[in-house]
């Protein structure tokens, strides 16, 4: 059989790449990391690698010629007449034939696989496109063109072991708190993700300027993506925070203001989409435009996570937000990156002393996803004080359970961590019921005097 044969990925081609898939074991093994049946335009071909698809999975071997004879004789009784006589007749030649040309099929299967990827893609695309599903378009259109190009078979435990003795940077980012980064391990490295969970009003956009502001002035380049704010509010926001000038008084120092922002080291892009608008594959679609323009960034902050628009609507919110935040963390791997989010807590983080991951809204498997979760709680008493409590709720690169006292500037967009005092959960909520009691019986004692008189 001539390559020219094969110019067209037809019959032939696909034939013999079927004959090669079941008298090759280690090239079956690469195929079935990417080829789905689909691909094959032939029924009884698709038929025929199903079959050896099943054998593998059921008995985790490769099924021999001999056994494929019996599994012809034995399991396409279900298939129509056509298709059997087709299966047996092809079988019949493959048995009797020499493959001839292994090293051009090995070559070129990862090509034809692409190709027909891309075809379903192209067809997926045209009936997406009638829904102006944009984004979905561009994530079905990117699979097909990654198809196996994943070329890292894995780490040979034994055959790499000096490897594991080399010293690999994270490239961690300071998050702007000497406590936070002495349990991170200098903050959030390349390809991890970070969560702030508080309720409305307590403080994660500050808390996300603030982590940005500090990558800001150690020279990395953020994008700062908005689904709330204005990006001229967040903008302000930047300033407050970077210069110590209170936001209402920013108008009034203009000039220093701008000579201070010139000297930051790093550069700071901040996008805004209305909430809901965007998807995570917007943004990649950004993050990739600004590649081109020679911007690749060391930080991604999302404000915040619950307000992106799921590429493809699940049943359920909690899937679709799920889906959300592995896609935020597939992000920091793909770019590089550390990605910053945050989320909205349930009802019962309005008022808690200490919110811990449970009270995290609508979908508590978002947390699993993530490298670095802390929580912000901010009762009533400690707005009026300015006071709060950050609680480390989960820290793969070390300690979690650590409650902090934090000081927040709401002027001045600043939040100063204090060292921990070593306090549980338990012992902060017991005090504060214990402050609540003294309220309750020193309020018992002005009525009760008044009555009195």
């Amino acid at each position: 059989m001539s390559r020219e044969d094969f110019s067209q990925y037809g019959k032939d081609f696909q034939e013999t790449l079927c004959h090669l898939i079941l008298v090759d074991r280690p090239f079956a093994d690469q195929m079935f990391e990417v080829i789905n049946i689909n691909f094959l335009e032939l029924k009884y071909l698709q038929t025929f690698v199903k079959l050896v698809a099943n054998y593998r999975e059921k008995f985790s071997v490769h099924p021999t010629e001999k056994i494929m004879t019996s599994i012809l004789r034995t399991e396409i009784d279900k298939e129509p007449e056509a298709v059997q006589q087709q299966l047996r007749n092809f079988f019949a030649r493959i048995s009797k034939a020499k493959i001839e040309d292994s090293e051009y099929i090995t070559a070129t299967a990862l090509d034809f696989c692409r190709k027909q990827k891309l075809k379903e893609a192209m067809l997926k695309s045209v009936k997406l496109l009638k829904n102006s599903s944009f984004d979905e378009i561009s994530q079905v259109i990117n699979e097909a063109l990654k198809l196996g190009s994943d070329s890292n078979f894995g780490h040979d435990y034994l055959k790499d072991f000096e490897q594991r003795f080399e010293f690999k940077s994270r490239n961690p980012i300071s998050t702007g708190w000497d406590e936070i980064d002495k349990i991170t391990k200098q903050g959030l490295g390349s390809g991890e993700l970070g969560i702030v969970i508080a309720p409305t009003g307590a403080g994660k956009s500050m808390a996300l300027v603030h982590i940005a502001a500090a990558a800001l002035t150690a020279g990395k380049n953020v994008i700062y993506y908005t689904l709330e704010l204005s990006d001229t509010v967040v903008g302000s926001r930047f300033d407050s925070c970077i210069t110590n000038v209170p936001l209402n008084d920013l108008s009034a120092f203009k000039e220093e203001i701008y000579e201070k922002v010139q000297m930051v080291a790093g550069k700071l892009i901040v996008k805004e989409y209305p909430t809901k608008s965007a998807s995570c594959q917007t943004l990649k679609n950004h993050v990739e435009k600004m590649a081109s323009r020679d911007f690749k960034p060391d930080m991604i902050v999302v404000d915040y996570g619950d307000l992106l628009r799921p590429i493809s609507a699940l049943r359920e919110k909690r899937h679709e937000l799920e889906t959300i935040y592995e896609q935020l963390r597939a992000m920091a791997q793909e770019h590089e990156c550390c990605v910053w989010t945050a989320s909205q807590t349930n009802r019962s983080g309005l008022n808690a002393e200490v919110i811990t991951m449970e009270s995290i809204s609508e979908a508590f498997n978002k947390c699993f996803v993530a490298d670095f979760i802390f929580s912000i709680s901010r009762t009533i008493e400690d707005k009026l004080s300015n006071s709060g409590r950050i609680f480390v709720a989960k820290n793969r690169n070390g300690p979690d359970g650590i409650i902090y006292p934090i000081h927040m500037d709401t002027r001045n967009v600043t939040i100063k961590i204090h060292s921990s005092t070593g306090e549980t959960i338990g012992e902060v909520e017991k005090s504060a019921k214990k402050r609540q009691a003294q309220k309750l019986v020193t309020l018992y004692k002005k009525v009760k005097k008044g009555g009195n008189n």
